[in-house]
């Protein structure tokens, strides 16, 4: 049906139109302030600073790396939620989602419980191998991972659902193993689901904090992330915050951009 063939419904009610426009403008205006605000014509020099140099290599670094250890274990992990019936799989699944929704400093809490050095699992490392992970920069990757694989995870696992396993029992009956039809059927199928969920797990690791800050503390060159940075810097010089958030408003966008109109679309 064409627009001009579409039945008149009448003007929108302002019980619905009022809020609707109220909700725009709180989500739209504190990003056109932002803009407005930023100090371009001091942007190259903010940016050159050796404090934001440092802190965006260890956020590329870090997102980076959370991007590859999702992949190394996050796809294994999607496919047995999607591919393998085992007691608790149930559980299993609403385990990996809990940190959607569980708040970022509650999150860096829960990883000093059992990465710290009296940790469940950090002291036996710290006595064994002298190694303390809390306020390095590793712990950085630990945080990021742990609050992004779960968007990479239920990405993956969606698109390994929607493919389904017909194909995978054709290849079964050619004679393909579960590792080969991973490998060559499986994977390619669920493709444009990896890359999706390899961009919301890097968006999100680029804007962590409360893990970041509570696990590995905030640190200029070892610990400290944009995010974090921009957090320093608010209190002491405001302008300096808001070129770093407008770096990340732009890529942001750029995900969003990415994700709307070359991924999300075919899945």
């Amino acid at each position: 049906m064409t627009s001009s063939a579409q039945p008149r419904l009448g003007r929108p009610p302002l019980v619905l139109l009022v809020p609707g426009a109220l909700a725009a403008l709180l989500l739209v205006v504190p990003l056109v302030t932002l803009v407005a605000d930023t100090p371009w014509h001091r942007l190259g020099s903010q940016l050159s600073s050796t404090a934001v140099r440092e802190a965006l290599w260890l956020t590329v670094l870090a997102s980076v790396s959370t991007v590859l250890l999702c992949l190394l274990l996050g796809t294994p992990l999607a496919w047995l939620l999607a591919r393998v019936a085992f007691p608790g799989r149930s559980l299993l699944r609403a385990a990996v989602t809990v940190p959607l929704v569980l708040p970022p400093v509650v999150a860096g809490v829960a990883l000093v419980t059992a990465l710290g050095r009296t940790g469940a699992i950090g002291r036996p490392i710290d006595q064994w191998f002298g190694l303390t992970i809390p306020y390095t920069t590793t712990a950085v990757v630990i945080a990021h991972t742990f609050v992004s694989m779960p968007f990479y995870v239920i990405s993956v696992e969606g698109a390994l659902r929607t493919a389904g396993e017909e194909y995978d029992a054709v290849a079964a009956t050619l004679g393909a193993d579960r590792w080969t039809t991973f490998r060559r059927v499986t994977l390619p199928l669920a493709l444009p689901g990896v890359l999706a969920g390899a961009a919301l797990a890097w968006a999100r690791s680029l804007g962590e904090f409360g893990a970041t800050i509570t696990f590995a503390g905030n640190f200029p060159g070892r610990t400290q992330t944009m995010p974090t940075l921009i957090y320093t810097q608010l209190q002491s010089d405001p302008l300096v915050a808001r070129t770093v958030s407008m770096v990340l408003l732009v890529v942001s966008v750029a995900v969003l951009v990415l994700l709307r109109n070359r991924w999300l679309s075919r899945l």
